[in-house]
C-alpha cells in the first residue's frame, strides 16, 4: 500500500535521487527545510521502504562489459515449481542484472552485460542448454543506449492512478 507523501518528501526524494551524497545541510537549502527535518523525513522514508536503497551506479563499460543483452524466454510447461526452479537458476546467477515475469509472448526478459558473445554463450549454456522446460529464448543485442534512468518521477499519490 502506498505511503502518504507530502510535498517536502517529494522535494526529498527528487533531490536524493540525483545525488544522495549532498551534505544534510546542502539537502536542506535545496528543498527549503531544516537539516533535522530532512533527516527524519529521510529516515522515516527509509523505513517504510520507500527509499530501498544507498547505491553508486557503475558503469558496466568500465569492467570491460560493453555488450547489452535483453534476452525473451519461454518456457515449455508453467507448472508452479519448473517456473520457480527457472527463478532459482537466475537469482543464483550474478551475471543477470534484472529479471521480469512478463506477460506476453515470452514468459521472462532477462538483462545482461557481456564482454562479448563468447560470455554471453557462457551464461546462456549455463541457463538454457541443461534446462529441458526452456522452450525458446530470443536475444536482442543492444546498439545504442538511448535512455537508461535510475530516477523515478516521485508524484503525490492520490489512488486514483490505480482506479483508472
Amino acid at each position: 500500500m502506498p505511503v502518504q507523501l507530502d510535498d517536502l518528501d517529494l522535494r526529498l526524494l527528487r533531490e536524493l535521487q540525483r545525488s544522495n551524497q549532498l551534505p544534510v545541510s546542502e539537502l536542506a537549502d535545496r528543498v527549503h527545510s531544516s537539516p533535522a527535518t530532512c533527516i527524519r523525513r529521510v529516515k522515516r522514508m527509509r523505513e517504510e521502504g520507500v527509499i530501498v536503497a544507498d547505491v553508486s551506479i557503475i558503469d558496466p563499460a568500465m569492467f570491460g562489459k560493453s555488450m547489452t543483452v535483453i534476452v525473451e524466454v519461454t518456457i515449455e510447461r508453467e507448472r508452479p515449481e519448473l517456473i520457480d526452479l527457472f527463478k532459482r537458476s537466475v537469482l543464483k546467477n550474478e551475471r543477470i542484472l534484472h529479471c521480469y515475469y512478463v506477460t506476453g509472448d515470452a514468459d521472462f526478459v532477462l538483462l545482461v552485460h557481456v564482454a562479448d558473445m563468447e560470455e554471453y554463450d557462457a551464461i546462456i549454456t549455463d541457463l538454457f542448454h541443461d534446462n529441458t522446460n526452456i522452450k525458446q529464448f530470443k536475444s536482442l543485442i543492444a546498439i545504442r543506449k538511448i535512455k537508461s534512468s535510475t530516477h523515478y518521477p516521485v508524484t503525490r499519490y492520490t489512488g486514483a492512478e490505480s482506479a483508472r
